[in-house]
C-alpha cells in the first residue's frame, strides 16, 4: 500500500471512531486535523469536504459488510436463514448508529439515496446467488430473480429503516416475502424473532 493510500485509511478510520463516539454534526474537520497530527493542507489533499469523508466511511463500512455477507454465503445453514443473515449483515451496527442518522440529515439527501442505491447494487447479486440455491433446494419457486431481489430490499429497506413500524408491518412482510419468493406460507415466518423491535412504533 502506497504511503498516501495509507494515510488516507488512518484519516478515514480516526473519523469513523470520532463519529461513533461525538456524532457526525458534532466532529469538526479541525478536530480531526488535530487528531490526525496532521496538516490542513493534508486533510484536503485527501478530501475535498466533511460530507466526502463521509461518504469514504460509509464506504469503508459497506465493504466490510460485503465481506460477512460473502461469508454467510458458505455458512452450513438453511437458505432462509441466509438471507436474512445477509440482510442483516448490511445494516449499521448499534454502536454505528450515529453515522447512519447522519445520513437522514436533510443536507445529505443526495447521499443517502448514493449509498442506498450502493448497497442495492452490491448486495442483489449475493443474494441472488442464495435464491438460487433455494430454487435448486425446491423451497423457492420464481424467476427474474435479480429483480425480486431488488424488490426485497427496497421494501426491508423502507419499512424497518426509515421509521417506526408495526406488528402488522412484519406480518405483511414476511408474507410478501413468501409471496414474492414463491415459498410455502410460514417458510420466513422465523423473521419476526430476528426483527429489531426498538423502532417498533404504537398502531392506533
Amino acid at each position: 500500500m502506497k504511503k498516501g493510500e495509507k494515510r488516507k485509511k488512518e484519516l478515514l478510520k480516526i473519523a469513523y471512531d470520532m463519529f461513533l463516539t461525538q456524532g457526525y454534526e458534532n466532529t469538526s474537520v479541525d478536530e480531526i486535523i488535530e487528531k490526525a497530527q496532521i496538516a490542513k493542507g493534508t486533510y484536503y489533499y485527501h478530501f475535498q469536504s466533511k460530507e466526502q469523508m463521509l461518504e469514504e466511511v460509509i464506504d469503508m463500512m459497506i465493504d466490510s459488510e460485503t465481506k460477512m455477507a460473502k461469508q454467510i454465503i458458505t455458512m452450513d445453514i438453511s437458505v432462509p436463514q441466509k438471507i436474512v443473515m445477509m440482510l442483516t449483515s448490511m445494516k449499521p451496527t448499534e454502536a454505528e448508529q450515529p453515522i447512519k442518522n447522519a445520513l437522514f440529515q436533510p443536507e445529505n439527501v443526495l447521499m443517502h439515496h448514493k449509498v442506498r442505491k450502493k448497497l442495492i447494487n452490491i448486495i442483489t447479486p449475493l443474494l441472488s446467488e442464495v435464491i438460487n440455491e433455494g430454487v435448486e433446494e425446491g423451497i423457492f419457486e420464481c424467476d427474474n430473480i435479480p429483480e425480486r431481489v431488488k424488490m426485497l430490499l427496497i421494501i426491508s429497506d423502507g419499512t424497518f429503516n426509515e421509521g417506526p413500524f408495526s406488528e402488522q408491518d412484519i406480518s405483511v412482510f414476511i408474507d410478501m416475502t413468501e409471496k414474492l419468493l414463491g415459498a410455502e406460507n410460514g417458510t420466513m415466518s422465523f423473521i419476526y424473532d430476528l426483527i429489531d423491535k426498538s423502532d417498533m412504533g404504537a398502531v392506533e
